[in-house]
C-alpha cells in the first residue's frame, strides 16, 4: 500500500498550481490530464523489434501540415500545433482538450539511422519506425580458444 501525502503538504504542488495559473492567464495553457496533473503530450508507446525502434503517439486533431518529426542520434522530437476552434458565436460549455503548440523530446534506447526513419499519420495516430544505426545493433562475437 502506498501512502500519498495530501497536496497541501507538498509545496511543489502549490508551486505547480501557481505556474499553471500564470500560464493560463497569459494564454499559454498546457495540456492536462483529467486527473489534475500535467501529462506528457503526446501520449506514446515505444518498443523494440530487434533492428527497429517503433514509436506510436496519439495526436488527435493535428493535421500532417501542423506536425514535425525529427530524429537525431538517439533523440526523437515530435512538435506540432493543435488549432483551437474559432467562431463568432462559439461558447464553450466544457473544454477538456488542449490547443496550441506542443513539443516532446524522448531519448531512445539506441542510436537510429535518421536517413531511414519513416513516419505515418493516420486517424490521429502517428507511427514512427526508426531503424537502428549499424553500430547500435548487437553483434555476435566469435570466441577463440587458447
Amino acid at each position: 500500500m502506498w501512502f500519498t501525502r495530501p497536496s497541501w503538504m507538498n509545496p511543489f504542488d502549490e508551486l505547480r498550481r501557481q505556474v499553471d495559473r500564470l500560464l493560463d492567464e497569459f494564454g499559454m495553457g498546457s495540456f492536462r490530464s483529467p486527473f489534475g496533473f500535467q501529462a506528457a503530450y503526446p501520449a506514446l508507446n515505444v518498443w523494440d523489434t530487434g533492428d527497429t525502434l517503433c514509436v506510436e503517439a496519439e495526436i488527435p486533431g493535428v493535421s500532417k501540415d501542423d506536425l514535425e518529426v525529427y530524429a537525431v542520434g538517439n533523440d526523437l522530437t515530435i512538435k506540432g500545433r493543435r488549432k483551437a476552434l474559432e467562431g463568432d458565436n462559439l461558447v464553450y460549455h466544457r473544454q477538456e482538450r488542449g490547443s496550441g503548440e506542443f513539443s516532446r523530446v524522448i531519448t531512445l534506447p539506441a542510436e537510429v539511422d535518421a536517413d531511414r526513419v519513416e513516419a505515418v499519420l493516420k486517424d490521429g495516430v502517428l507511427n514512427v519506425r526508426l531503424p537502428k544505426a549499424e553500430k547500435a545493433k548487437p553483434r555476435k562475437i566469435a570466441l577463440k580458444t587458447s
